[in-house]
Parts: structure tokens; sequence; C-alpha cells
């Protein structure tokens, strides 16, 4: 039995990841396609490969003026993740990072693909408060389209 969606990420999750003041850029440039990502969720150098390579950024051009990039790639350098014990995860994806996967392993793989959730890097899909840097099960929605398995499992 599949353990429902609530049960895989618990309260506090992400403690100390809160919200941080991002920089009117990464709102108005990073968040204009997707979540603005805590930069607590990856560690330095992941973000620092990320930012050399925004003209390929997951299979998008996500370029940026220079000072742009100078000012984004420090702020999320100050703020990473500097646990030393912290590994970079493939592809420098926060859905790869040893956290994600062991706080998601219990979604089914279908669940990434349901037209409400789309992706796993899709955390608006179910954590309403993503946009906010709040990840708890306080603060979840069960996605449409869940099979009557699935939402079985998320009301137990």
């Amino acid at each position: 039995m599949t353990l429902p969606l609530a049960l895989a990420c618990r309260a506090g999750e992400h403690e100390g990841t809160g919200r941080i003041a991002s920089p009117q850029a990464y709102v108005q440039e990073c968040a204009a396609c997707h979540v603005a990502y805590q930069p607590q969720m990856l560690p330095a150098a992941s973000w620092a490969r990320l930012m050399r390579s925004l003209d390929k950024h997951f299979g998008t051009d996500a370029s940026l003026d220079a000072a742009d990039v100078q000012q984004l790639s420090r702020w999320l350098q100050e703020n990473a993740d500097r646990r030393l014990t912290t590994p970079a995860p493939p592809e420098d994806r926060i859905t790869r990072t040893t956290r994600f996967e062991r706080k998601h392993r219990q979604i089914e793989p279908a669940t990434w693909r349901l037209p409400s959730v789309r992706s796993a890097s899709n955390c608006m899909a179910c954590h309403t408060g993503a946009d906010k840097g709040q990840y708890s099960e306080h603060a979840l929605r069960m996605p449409e389209g869940l099979s009557a398995r699935q939402r079985s499992a998320w009301d137990d």
C-alpha cells in the first residue's frame, strides 16, 4: 500500500529553509517560469553551474543580462545549502537531491505525470505554500486526477 502524499511530506521537512527575501530580479525572471526555489534547496556548486549555463536551462534559454547574473549568483551562493554532507544532485536538479527523493519516495511515478502535476518540479501542484518556501503537510492539496486507490491512500 502506498502511503498518502501527505505522509510523504512531514511538517518541518524544510526546517530552516523558510522564505528568504528574494532579489526582485529572481522573482521577475525565475519565478516567471517556475516556483522561486529557495537557495537552500541546492548546494552552492549546483547554483554556480546553473547560473553559468542559463542559455541551456533544462531545455530552455533563460539567459539574463550580466548584472542580473552577477547579483543572483552572489545571492544564491550566500544562501545555498552549506552542509558539508550535501552532495550536488545529478544534473543539479532539486528533484534529484537526497532530501527530495527521501521525502517523496512513496509518490507513485504516475502521480508526477498527472496533468494537474506535470512533473516533480511543479511544487505548487501539491504544496500550496511552495511560493513562500513552505512545504509542510499542513499546506498540501490533493492533485486532481488521482486514481481511486491514490485518493484512498491520501485520506488514510
